[in-house]
């Protein structure tokens, strides 16, 4: 039998935590999509017909997990990078232009999105308004207005929504939930998440961050259409060091390390722990310029209280930067490359397994109290045909991304020096940073002229 802990009035009963769940974004479902019959109803026995919008990298994961129905349509603005996607869907129609494809494919019951960053919102919400359930790969938008658009108008035209990270549909991202439910740590005022993304050393560069605008101007490949790439972007020559998947370090393009992988770490974070907008944000890091992200970032959140649950102070790490080794860690024990440490007043745990090992042995594991998943495909699959909401549907995505993309606002060369002494205050509620109104034009980008939500 494992040994319960001793609950302190701070530390999250069972009950507190099944009671809070429509507070936090309600741990795995929220607000009902629409009545069946509603707008964009397809029957349960029918297969969906879908449409996919860059499809050469993840973009063409996400197809094959889709396998079970109608992919009647695929888009890319590079159809050599494309290509394995296209030969695996012969039957598929092809396109450069997201546009055209809408206009032309009548019948496209949903639409995955995997664009780089800044094309998402654009691409999301003009499917959305034609009344097409979405699939939208993580972050969900490239700016904090976007994500706040994406959710309201998933909500008025009563479509199916899902983000692209997985792993809030899996085993672990509950039984995280569920074990600090149980109090197994007691109560939670502190977390710490991090990643070696972008580079943890010169052997692993996943894409480059730090670095300057290339000067070279090579010609464009006959495969891509630069200018549908660029979208509402500002006008550049091409150079393969934005395109593929390298953009993600490129501030026009992508969201750096906190967007790429914040997306999917403070998910089961905000589930767990029931947490809304923080109320300031605050960062350091290396040097930083007006092309790309920083090598390595700390981004530092504090949330306030949420009912009987004191504030949390969350903190980021980017780049091979990781938090102080605690002293509960046993003799050789790593803190790893990537993981999600929650301190409790009464233990520690380490993504969802309880430190020391000993610890874990001893507690086994918590009461099961969460729905389990079908699948993260398979959960939007189901909305789309009438079922409930997704895990990572629109609305909860929306406040994920905000919050994550409010971090790389702290990280913008304009703010750098009147950041090093003071906080960014943010007002959630209506979209705002109070204490430095010059900083709320980064939480939106200016579209090149011909592109608009």
């Amino acid at each position: 039998m494992r040994d319960k802990v001793n609950k302190t009035k701070d530390t999250i009963s069972r009950r507190d935590f099944m009671s809070g769940a429509a507070a936090a974004a309600a741990a795995f479902t929220i607000v009902p999509r629409h009545v069946l019959g509603g707008p964009g109803y397809t029957p349960p026995s029918e297969k969906l017909n879908l449409a996919g919008v860059g499809v050469g990298g993840q973009g063409g994961v996400d197809i094959r997990n889709l396998n079970s129905e109608n992919i009647v349509a695929l888009c890319d603005v590079d159809s050599r990078h494309a290509s394995r996607t296209f030969r695996q869907h012969p039957q598929a129609k092809q396109y450069k232009d997201f546009r055209v494809m809408l206009e032309k494919e009548k019948g496209i019951d949903g639409v995955v999105v995997a664009t780089p960053d800044h094309l998402h919102a654009i691409v999301s919400i003009t499917a959305m308004k034609m009344g097409k359930h979405v699939y939208c790969e993580k972050p969900l938008t490239h700016s904090v207005y976007e994500a706040r658009k994406m959710a309201e108008v998933a909500k008025e035209y009563k479509v199916a929504t899902q983000m692209g990270n997985s792993g809030q549909a899996s085993e672990g991202t509950r039984l995280m939930a569920e074990t600090i439910a149980d109090g197994a740590i007691g109560t939670v005022r502190e977390v710490h998440v991090w990643t070696d993304r972008p580079s943890n050393g010169m052997y692993n560069v996943y894409w480059p961050q730090g670095v300057e605008r290339p000067k070279e101007t090579p010609p464009v490949p006959e495969t891509l259409a630069w200018d549908l790439f660029l979208g509402p972007a500002p006008e550049r020559p091409y150079n393969p060091a934005y395109h593929p998947f390298i953009w993600r370090g490129w501030w026009d393009f992508g969201t750096g390390a906190l967007g790429d992988m914040g997306c999917h770490a403070f998910d089961p974070i905000f589930r767990a722990l029931k947490l809304g907008h923080p109320t300031s944000v605050h960062s350091s890091s290396t040097l930083v310029n007006n092309e790309t992200y920083p090598k390595a970032s700390s981004v530092h959140y504090q949330f306030p209280a949420r009912g009987d649950m004191p504030p949390v102070k969350l903190t980021w790490y980017d780049g091979g930067i990781k938090p102080q080794r605690p002293d509960e860690f046993e003799d050789g024990q790593r803190l790893g490359t990537g993981s999600t440490m929650f301190k409790g007043d009464q233990g520690i745990m380490l993504d969802y397994r309880l430190i020391p090992g000993s610890r874990a042995k001893e507690y086994g594991k918590p009461p099961e109290i969460l729905p389990r998943s079908p699948g993260h495909y398979q959960e939007w699959i189901d909305a789309c045909k009438g079922g409930k909401p997704a895990g990572a549907n629109f609305e909860f995505a929306a406040l994920v991304t905000q919050v994550v993309l409010l971090g790389n606002i702290t990280l913008r060369p304009e703010l750098r020096d009147i950041l090093s002494r003071q906080k960014l205050e943010w007002d959630g509620a209506n979209m705002k940073i109070t204490n430095l109104p010059e900083a709320n034009q980064y939480l939106h980008t200016e579209y090149r002229a011909g592109w608009s939500l």
